[in-house]
């Protein structure tokens, strides 16, 4: 008769507990549960009812679910080409992809009464960014409280302005009301009417409540639970502070230099009067922080106008929020580095507290992931395509950000392209260095061994 190794016993008992879900890692799951939700997205933007006037092809569907469940905004067919049905399926899947389908499992798990386990603990802090499980159901509850409560207002508004001035019949402006804000504040770009939102350059009501959406959804869901709590200035958090302060000045610095660049281009602003230039440059400067949405024809602006609009979309918005790109945050951390380096400063410090070097190394590590998959994505396009340098630029840029900010190049690309923006979009919304942890064999035993320094040159 064999003796009992504890031991043994320990690591069957880990296999056990690990196999209802096959050892799977948090960003696994995370990332199997987009893969999910863009499956069902495809099988019913293919049903024959989907279509306006004719049915999507099964590549045309799954790029649409793949863009909408990532929050893009890329399109192959546009969203007035959708049926009621079509346009439906679209921005629910626009809603689930931006919230993220663990809030939406966490808050039911909590709505039924059940425990969240250690391991749902573990999936939804790689989720919501978090490193505590303290307040991650108090952080799901505050998402879908918040997610409502902006969205309901925006719609509100919307439908009362767009009715009440006689824009549209009551219907048609609670439906473009419901659909424009899930749109806005999930930063996804989609807009009903022709020329996007072209149209409203003369219309500062709805450039500014959908400004006021698109900026609230980018800004991320712990700043915005931060300053509800707080409410004095003073009292919010640095982090939060710097975080609003920061996504202000790019909005200024994107206004400022849009306007500047563009009023020169008579086919973009410069036949506008002045006002109406600066609703457009606004809107379109807010725009570009991962939200897509556009007030000029995009396709003859200026190439200044094209790299200014790449670096705003690669920053993007504020970390656990509805937007894509880098983040605020990692921007902030590394120009933070690039400081506390050239001032010949030890330790990196923002508004005086110390940033730790697990938080640079992270920042840094997003940073180089993006730039590399972009340089990659870009060279595999200008091989496949002859089309303008700049525009595939900004086709990549778009869709690694999950921007959906294009030069209308995107039907006009082969399938393979298209296939590789598929993936942009996909590691964009996921996350690069999810999709890395999730592909990544991690060690479990920490390494204790400490090597030699060793000299070396750099710059």
């Amino acid at each position: 008769m064999h003796k009992l190794d504890p031991r043994r016993s320990l690591e069957t008992f880990r296999r056990i507990h690990r196999g209802g879900n096959l050892g799977a890692s948090p960003p696994t799951v995370l990332a199997s549960g987009f893969l999910l939700l863009i499956a069902v997205g495809t099988v019913l933007l293919a049903l024959p009812l989907a279509g306006a006037e004719r049915s999507l092809g099964l590549f045309e569907a799954f790029f649409t679910a793949t863009a909408a469940v990532t929050v893009t905004g890329l399109i192959l067919v546009p969203p007035q080409d959708l049926s009621v049905f079509g346009q439906l399926v679209s921005i629910t899947l626009v809603q689930i992809g931006g919230l993220g389908f663990v809030t939406f499992a966490v808050v039911s798990a909590i709505t039924l009464g059940h425990r969240i386990s250690l391991r749902q603990q573990s999936l939804a802090l790689e989720a919501f960014n978090q490193t505590s499980t303290a307040r991650v159901k108090d952080t799901a509850i505050s998402v879908l409280r918040i997610t409502a409560i902006i969205e309901l207002t925006t719609i509100l508004m919307l439908f009362f302005w767009w009715w009440g001035s006689g824009r549209l019949p009551a219907g048609t402006a609670l439906y473009y009301a419901i659909f424009h804000a899930i749109a806005a504040f999930n930063n996804a770009g989609y807009a009903l009417f022709d020329g996007n939102l072209g149209a409203f350059t003369g219309d500062g009501i709805t450039i500014a409540i959908l400004s006021a959406t698109v900026i609230l959804g980018g800004l991320g869901f712990p700043v915005i639970v931060e300053v509800i709590r707080k409410k004095r200035w003073n009292r919010i958090q640095p982090y939060a502070r710097l975080l609003i302060l920061t996504a202000l000045a790019l909005n200024i610095f994107g206004f400022v230099l849009i306007w500047a660049l563009e009023a020169r281009n008579p086919l973009t602003l410069g036949d506008l009067a002045i006002p109406e230039q600066a609703k457009a440059a606004w809107m379109q400067s807010v725009a570009l922080r991962t939200a897509g949405f556009t007030t000029f024809n995009v396709e003859v602006m200026d190439d200044s106008t094209t790299l200014l609009a790449a670096m705003l979309m690669f920053i993007g918005g504020g970390s656990m929020s509805t937007a894509g790109g880098i983040k605020v945050g990692t921007f902030i951390v590394i120009m933070a580095a690039v400081f506390a380096y050239l001032t010949q400063r030890k330790e990196v410090a923002i508004m005086q507290r110390s940033i730790s070097a697990e938080s640079i190394q992270k920042a840094l590590a997003v940073v180089v992931i993006s730039i590399l998959t972009a340089c990659v994505a870009l060279f595999l396009l200008t091989v496949l395509e002859d089309i303008p340098f700049s525009n595939l630029f900004l086709e990549v840029i778009a869709a690694l950000s999950t921007t959906g900010l294009s030069h209308g190049i995107t039907s006009d690309l082969s399938r393979p392209s298209q296939c590789v923006l598929l993936v942009l979009m996909f590691m964009g919304r996921v996350g690069p260095l999810t999709l890395v942890y999730s592909l990544a064999v991690r060690s479990r035993a920490r390494n204790r061994v400490r090597y030699p320094e060793m000299e070396f040159q750099v710059g």
